[in-house]
């Protein structure tokens, strides 16, 4: 199974994917970010993310999707911007047919460290160890992408084994 995990934002949207055997063994396959200008319009930048993200969809063909959930940010401007680019992110992977599923921040340390409450240096080296990766992946945004496409895995072998004992 290869997982596109995705940490959406408008101006730098992570995007990491992650294979997975059937004995759960994990690969890192590719991660970066698709940045926007800042100086364009919303309207633009969100299409500028919506095609770069196609292209790495029809690049890696994944076979399932997952994505940070928006949870509540202090600052309303922020939360609406990053709201708006995961409905485009959410729009181009159903028109590529994934499957998607949603984790939540603290689903997703859970499922990488162990602890819910882990701060972002234990997720950076959890993910590093995990993926045998020789440094901390950078930028941010893609380190946590990682993060929430190894979350996944996890879940769907999780999932899996539940499904093979009943």
């Amino acid at each position: 199974m290869l997982v596109l995990g995705i940490d959406p934002g408008t101006a730098r949207t992570g995007f990491g994917l992650v294979g997975d055997d059937a004995k759960g063994a994990l690969q890192l396959v590719t991660f970066g970010v698709i940045s926007t200008p800042a100086n364009v319009p919303q309207a633009e930048r969100l299409h500028i993310l919506h095609s770069e993200l196609q292209k790495l969809i029809d690049e890696h063909k994944p076979d399932e999707a997952a994505v940070e959930r928006l949870y509540f940010q202090k600052n309303v401007s922020t939360a609406m911007s990053v709201g708006q680019a995961r409905g485009v992110i959410l729009l181009a992977l159903q028109q590529a047919g994934l499957p998607i599923e949603e984790y939540g921040p603290q689903e997703i340390k859970q499922a990488v460290t162990g602890y819910g409450g882990a701060d972002k240096t234990q997720m950076q080296h959890m993910v590093k160890t995990l993926l045998t990766m020789p440094e901390i992946p950078k930028p941010d945004d893609a380190a946590d992408a990682l993060a929430i496409a190894i979350c996944h895995c996890h879940s769907a072998n999780l999932q899996q084994r539940f499904r093979e004992a009943q």
